[in-house]
């Protein structure tokens, strides 16, 4: 799975984060709301539905994705 949740407040993108991992960031974003951090130094590629949940969503972001 390419988006967990990493520890408390904390979600991590790995990999190629595709479409069907955009409603699983958008879930764990709502049962964080303003709270959440997305570490994404392990990000390769993000389809462009992931980066409208960011987009939205606005959580705090952390490191800097691979590509």
């Amino acid at each position: 799975m390419t988006v967990r949740l990493k520890s408390q407040g904390v979600i991590e993108l790995s990999g190629r984060c595709g479409a069907d991992d955009a409603e699983v960031l958008q879930q764990q974003l709502l049962a964080m709301p303003g709270d959440a951090t997305v570490e994404w130094s392990d990000c390769e590629h993000l389809h462009s539905a992931v980066v409208q949940v960011l987009l939205v969503g606005a959580p705090r972001m952390r490191g800097a994705p691979k590509n």
